[in-house]
Order: structure tokens, then sequence, then C-alpha cells
């Protein structure tokens, strides 16, 4: 994990993510920065558990406080003044965070394994299309709310190109135009997503081609396919036969 993944905390106000994440009436979410500090692991389990749906999001607050005071318990035993000290502290924070005996740390980091995993599915079976505009677009329907992830991994990968993902299955979209910031909003947002015909894709046809001519009967494995790449997500992946994903 980079040093800048606070950023996935952060709107395009700008807001910290205490402020981006704190209830109204609770509080629940504050304490995210000094998370960070303290365990890059529980930061990195909050931001993904935090993006699936079916979690009790209730969980994900009293794992934060259980591994900040994990870590104030600590610093209270050690002086904090000099680098040994601080790496107690962080120990005992990555401990807590860890502590799969906990069954509330179990959940969230079993959460965050599930979406961590989908992520980097759809990173690689995301399919992009040409429309009409000049626009390459991918559909997808995850099972978590992670369409914001992919927007720096395909920023970097299009380069100045335009591109958008569509998330069919909460009615919303990830925008990149050249030369703008990437956006994510519902679909009737984006108005040239109104009307999606598709442009003549011979990629597609050479990439069906090429699957094709690749594919060995003898070496067929179904049970290893539908492992790597589960059959929700046939539909959207051309080289599949369409009738298999029903």
């Amino acid at each position: 994990m980079s040093c800048s993944q606070p950023d996935l905390f952060l709107d395009n106000n700008n807001e910290s993510a205490s402020e981006l994440f704190s209830n109204d009436d609770t509080g629940e979410y504050k304490g995210l920065e000094k998370l960070y500090e303290l365990s890059v692991d529980a930061y990195s389990a909050v931001a993904n558990a935090r993006m699936d749906d079916t979690l009790n999001k209730t969980c994900l607050p009293k794992y934060i406080n259980k591994v900040l005071s994990a870590a104030e318990n600590m610093n209270l035993l050690k002086s904090g003044n000099n680098t040994d000290d601080q790496l107690a502290v962080g120990e005992a924070a990555d401990k807590a965070a860890c502590d799969r005996g906990d069954p509330l740390v179990r959940t969230v980091l079993e959460s965050a394994q599930k979406v961590g995993r989908e992520i980097h599915r759809l990173m690689g079976l995301l399919r992009f299309n040409p429309i009409n505009d000049g626009i390459w677009l991918a559909k997808c329907a995850p099972d978590n709310s992670i369409l914001p992830v992919f927007a720096y991994y395909f920023t970097m990968r299009f380069g100045d190109a335009s591109w958008a993902i569509i998330d069919e299955k909460r009615g919303m979209a990830l925008v990149r135009l050249s030369g703008e910031e990437p956006s994510v909003g519902p679909i009737a947002a984006f108005s040239f997503l109104s009307d999606l015909s598709p442009a003549e894709d011979d990629w597609e046809k050479l990439w069906q081609s090429y699957h094709r001519s690749v594919f060995i009967e003898n070496r067929k494995n179904p049970g290893l396919q539908i492992q790597l790449m589960p059959r929700r997500y046939w539909k959207y992946l051309p080289e599949v036969n369409q009738n298999s994903a029903d």
C-alpha cells in the first residue's frame, strides 16, 4: 500500500477522512487518519470492508476503536519518546487488527478479503468496447460497491483516453473523460450514456478469434474456470458463450 492510500477516503471536496466518514449523530467513523498512522493493515481492512454491501457497518467503528484502544493502552505503558516505544505501540495496533480469535475482527477481515478478491478479479475481467462517442465502455454488476476503486487503475491504464464503467446492479457509473478527473455518479448524470450504441469493434472479434484458436478442449477444466472466473461475470465476457452464463 502506498503512502497516498488515505486518498481513498477523500471526496471531491477534499474532506478529511474523519469528516467524510463521521456519522452526524455518533461520529462512528472518526479516527481513520490515526488508524492509518498506527496500522496500515487495519486501515486497509476498513477501506475494503466498507465497500461490502452485506456487512453490518456498525462493525467498522467497533473494529477501529478496538485497534485504537490497543495502541492507546500500550502507549500508556511506554513513554513514546523513542523508536522502540513507537514500534511497540504499532505492533499492539497490528496485533489487535489481525486478531481472528475475535469474532468482530474476523468478520471485518473476511469482508475485506472478499471485497479485495472481487476488485482484483474485475481489474482483469472488465471488457471495454468503443461506443459512438469514441469512449471505451465496460459494464459490470459487482457484488460490492467497488466502482470508485477503479478510478486510478484505469486512468493509468488508458492514459488520456476517455472511458466509462457502468455498475448495472446499482445504476452507477465511473467516468473519466480526456483531460478531466474521474467522477462517479448515477448513470443519468452522464448524458452520453443515455445512448449506448456500440461501435463496430474489430478488436473484440479479433479477441474472440484468438480465444477460439488457443482453446484446448482436452485441457478444459470447468471447476477451475468457475473458481477463477465466477459464472456471474460471464455475461460481460465476449469470449465466453453467452448461453453458459444463464
